[in-house]
């Protein structure tokens, strides 16, 4: 069996084309093939359409070892991935006995007759494997063939997640013989630094093969990858390892974790690990930030380090914090300048709430660019109040939607905690 080398992604379903449900199983796919060593250079999407379909099939074997198609196999008659499968390969699909029966007895075993439609399910061409599917009424094909005096290779797995990855491990990887190179890849996640800042910073190292680096925007900061390939896993992370501690130094103090880490759960773990208790005001992030660390923690946690979290906006809703002499007038950023107000919360907040750390979260004011209030900007400000001092810093984002300001804010409130937590 020859090796695999490339792989290309085929989504299949007009939906996908419509924005109307998100390509995951693509993203799955290429993950898992790049973990094997496999490069995958092309991701099409195909609305459910034969002759287009087929037409990106032969694209593929004119490119790729591996032709993965995902989705298509259903029932209906816009169900059409055998056919265009059975179209290029110049085969008629005729049912199978085998699994004919075993539709029928999945069936039964639900109390329910087959419909008629679900018999093209049972379809297979002479030259296909059949991939069993556990989960669902859609068996896979794993089809064998030769172009340009090549070996290539066509697989049609399931659309839904659930389905796919369960049949691309249980049924696929162990029928394919991939490279014996190995892929290995650290992720660092930055914060505190836009993703032209980090170009800038990595000038020359992104223009490396092999080790290759990359930079990605994400919820949580800019993320930068760095990836190399050798002949085995041991000589991957040798050739990896200059170019990571190069990233590494040239992004010094931006770096907030690598890989899998989450930074709400980071948080968790530094304030756990140190035994201080934190409390929340949030005037901003309409609980976004309380719901990260919740998440994070899981729901069998035990240590939760949060004393309290009070999430109002409004002057009176804020006033069951008490005053203080330092307190501003109001509440109201219209009166009061961001930071002021964020610290007096702060502050006030871990009086009242018993906590080692208060941080809070001063409600939003609106800012017109230019008198212009199309061009309008969102200003608030984070403050974090300790034993000893109170840091305080506005924050201004553009007016891209609620829910984008909501994450962004508790994004920052979180890098607060964790520099503050980091450093001591």
């Amino acid at each position: 069996m020859t090796s695999i080398r490339s792989a290309e992604l085929i989504a299949v379903g007009t939906e996908l084309l419509l924005g109307e449900i998100d390509d995951t199983n693509s993203a799955y796919l290429a993950r898992e093939l790049a973990a094997r060593s496999v490069d995958v250079y092309w991701s099409t999407r195909v609305g459910d359409n034969r002759q287009r379909l087929a037409q990106a099939i032969r694209d593929a074997f004119a490119r790729s070892d591996l032709a993965l198609l995902c989705g298509g196999l259903g029932p209906t008659e816009d169900d059409v991935t055998r056919e265009a499968i059975a179209d290029v390969l110049g085969e008629v699909p005729e049912v199978d006995p085998e699994l004919h029966r075993w539709l029928r007895e999945r069936f039964a075993r639900l109390g329910r007759d087959m419909p008629s439609g679900n018999l093209k399910q049972a379809w297979r061409i002479p030259s296909a494997e059949t991939l069993p599917n556990p989960a669902g009424t859609a068996p896979g094909w794993l089809v064998r063939t030769e172009r340009t005096g090549r070996p290539r290779l066509i697989a049609a797995l399931p659309g839904p997640p659930r389905e796919l990855e369960r049949m691309w491990r249980e049924q696929l990887v162990p029928r394919l013989r991939f490279p014996v190179a190995r892929f290995v890849a650290t992720t660092l996640k930055t914060h505190g630094i836009g993703e032209s800042h980090v170009a800038v910073a990595l000038a020359g190292l992104t223009e490396q093969a092999n080790p290759s680096v990359a930079t990605y925007a994400k919820r949580d900061g800019v993320h930068v990858r760095v990836a190399a390939k050798a002949d085995d896993a041991d000589a991957a992370r040798a050739l990896l390892a200059p170019t990571l501690a190069e990233v590494e130094a040239r992004l010094a103090g931006h770096v907030w974790g690598r890989d899998g880490d989450d930074l709400a759960a980071l948080v968790l773990a530094r304030l756990r690990a140190s035994g201080r208790h934190l409390a929340i005001i949030d005037g901003a992030s309409g609980g976004a930030l309380v719901d990260r660390l919740d998440e994070a923690a899981g729901p069998t946690d035990t240590g939760w380090p949060l004393t309290a979290a009070v999430i109002a906006w409004r002057d009176d809703a804020m006033a069951v914090l008490g005053t203080a002499p330092s307190a501003p007038a109001s509440f109201d950023l219209d009166d009061a300048d961001a930071a002021t107000v964020a610290a007096h919360l702060a502050e006030t907040g871990r009086a009242r709430c018993a906590a080692d750390l208060c941080l809070a979260l001063a409600p939003w004011r609106v800012e017109p660019m230019d008198g212009t209030p199309a061009d309008a900007t969102w200003t608030t400000a984070w403050a974090l109040a300790g034993p000893d001092e109170t840091e305080a810093r506005r924050v201004t984002l553009p007016d891209l939607g609620h829910g984008w300001r909501r994450e962004r804010v508790a994004f920052t409130a979180l890098v607060a905690l964790w520099t503050q937590l980091h450093s001591t």
